[in-house]
């Protein structure tokens, strides 16, 4: 159910007692191609959606800060002393919020009084549309309106990573923080994951529509085969240093890979670079097919990176590879597994006038092979995090 300016401040009235003053809106993200390669060093292309976490804001006289989140209403409202930090030991949701208070304050920015928060967002979690990130980056965006900190969105994705990996304990790179807070309506985001320059790239669909597709088989990236595959790929690159000039996986062309692929005997790592070396190259040649309208040789890239992840680096499982190809057989212009994969969701490139029977299909599909239900999204590009409405 979408997530409405009056649904917030009516929950949040029931929660606080008091009427909010500023409502904010933080996207997810899908990586339209560039798997597993924001720690290889390579391309990424990702973009914001029209799905997102939203927030309603009201100060507060003293150093407390309240939290609330409709999505775990269970949890009731967590509380951070700002004058007394400490991370509350529970895993769950405020970890995150408290986790990125602490990294602004820590940089020495001023947060002069506590704040109500109520937080509702229509994300599925843990599916791989980055929840977390969107998390994250709302607190950020709402610290830095409120307090007039003046922090730059490039920083605040930074400081989400900081979130994820010092805190956290999850080994994840930037796209996902970068992707939503440098998110623009109609355009994709080709990141350099080494330098972290980037630049737009043109996403006209035109008569064709993003469809996210969920296994509702959630995914946990610090339990997950997550840092095999990044222990898999710091291996195979000790490995090729030893005889070529590269930083990382990505910076190795296709003819040296060819060239030096003797050296990788030890399965599966042969497998995790090719997957590596090929990505990267898709995703250049997506930049100018889409640059050049032509959505057709981008579906087919899509298609192509899903087969290089369920077969070289072997990340869908069984519930992705069922709705990808099961979208497949629909006469799409392509599908892939988005995010890490071990469950999660799938993209799907699908004209507009066979997105209702698409769904059916699929849907029935994935419901007698899996046993359960997929749910699917119909989502936008969408502009990065920010104020949505004042009094």
């Amino acid at each position: 159910m979408a997530v409405t300016i009056a649904t917030l401040q009516t929950n949040f009235e029931q929660r606080f007692q008091v009427s909010p003053q500023t409502f904010y809106f933080a996207p997810g993200r899908i990586n339209l191609i560039g798997e597993h390669l924001d720690y290889n060093g390579g391309y990424v292309l990702p973009c914001a959606i029209s799905l997102g976490t939203y927030a309603a804001v009201g100060k507060r006289d003293d150093s407390l800060m309240r939290v609330y989140s409709q999505n775990f209403a269970d949890s009731g409202i967590g509380q951070i002393d700002l004058q007394n930090l400490q991370l509350p030991a529970q895993e769950n949701w405020l970890r995150y919020v408290q986790a990125m208070i602490q990294v602004l304050v820590q940089q020495g920015h001023p947060l002069a009084h506590g704040l109500d928060i109520l937080i509702q967002g229509d994300l599925p979690n843990s599916s791989g549309l980055s929840s977390s990130a969107s998390l994250e980056l709302l607190i950020g965006t709402i610290l830095n309106q409120e307090f007039q900190l003046q922090i730059e969105p490039e920083q605040l994705a930074r400081d989400g990573q900081i979130v994820e990996n010092d805190y956290l304990g999850v080994n994840s790179g930037m796209m996902d923080q970068y992707a939503i807070a440098l998110g623009q309506k109609d355009q994709a985001l080709l990141l350099n994951t080494k330098t972290l320059t980037y630049e737009y790239v043109p996403l006209q669909l035109h008569d064709h529509q993003i469809i996210i597709m969920n296994t509702n088989q959630p995914r946990t990236l610090a339990g997950s085969q997550y840092n095999q595959r990044r222990k898999d790929c710091e291996t195979a690159l000790k490995i090729l240093q030893q005889h070529v000039k590269i930083a990382d996986l990505c910076d190795l062309t296709p003819a040296q890979l060819d060239e030096y692929s003797s050296l990788l005997t030890q399965p599966p790592l042969l497998t995790r670079v090719q997957h590596a070396v090929s990505e990267n190259q898709r995703v250049l040649r997506a930049k100018q097919v889409l640059q050049q309208g032509d959505l057709n040789t981008f579906g087919r890239l899509l298609n192509a990176s899903h087969v290089s992840l369920e077969q070289d680096f072997e990340v869908s499982g069984e519930a992705l590879d069922t709705l990808v190809h099961a979208a497949w057989q629909q006469g799409i212009l392509g599908a892939r597994m988005t995010g890490a994969g071990f469950g999660g969701c799938a993209i799907a490139l699908v004209p507009q006038k066979q997105v209702a029977d698409f769904i059916a299909q699929v849907g029935q599909i994935y419901q007698a092979k899996m046993g359960r239900s997929a749910d699917f999204y119909v989502a936008q590009s969408a502009a990065g995090p920010r104020l949505i409405q004042e009094g």
